[in-house]
Order: C-alpha cells, then sequence, then structure tokens
C-alpha cells in the first residue's frame, strides 16, 4: 500500500481543522460548508478512509507513528471488520437450519 507524504498529510489535516472551525463558526454559509466538505473528501482520499472523521483521526494517527506502525496498525483493523463480517461459523449456520 502506498502512503502519503507526512508534509501533506499535515497540510491537508491543517486545512480541513480550520475549514472545520469556519463551519462551526458559521454553520449557514453555504460557501463555508461547501469548501469544508471538499477538504473532508480531499483527506479522505488521501487516507483512504469514507468518512471525513475516520480520515481525520487516521491522518493524525499517521502523524504520530512511523509509517511502518501504521500499514500495521491498519491491516490488524481490516482483519478484526473481516472476522465481524463472517459472521458464525458454518457448523454454527447447519445446526440454526436444521433446528427450523
Amino acid at each position: 500500500m502506498l502512503l502519503p507524504a507526512k508534509a501533506e498529510v499535515a497540510r491537508q489535516l491543517r486545512r480541513y481543522r480550520a475549514w472545520e472551525r469556519a463551519m462551526l463558526a458559521a454553520p449557514a454559509d453555504r460557501a463555508v460548508r461547501a469548501t469544508f466538505e471538499d477538504a473532508g473528501y480531499t483527506l479522505c482520499v488521501l487516507m483512504g478512509k469514507r468518512c471525513a472523521r475516520e480520515a481525520a483521526d487516521a491522518a493524525e494517527r499517521y502523524l504520530c507513528i512511523t509509517p511502518a506502525a501504521y500499514l500495521r496498525e491498519q491491516d490488524e483493523r481490516a482483519s478484526v471488520r473481516a472476522a465481524a463480517r463472517q459472521g458464525p461459523s458454518r457448523s454454527r449456520r447447519w445446526r440454526f437450519l436444521a433446528g427450523r
């Protein structure tokens, strides 16, 4: 997996946080909201996340640790999510279906 340059991550995270503050100060301003959403989208693409909050959290973690440690952390999280998606084992499913 390719990782972005830490300087670029830091720059985009600062940009996202600045627009977040501006949006919280003026929530009715559509231009500020649009720019905030653009900053969030950029951070999502940069960090490979679906949600701007997740991307900001990932960027902060990435900036605090080594790239190798960040990749290990992401691999561990992915394996936990995959195990949770698989559901019950086959033997449990068959017992459930047989009990009907």
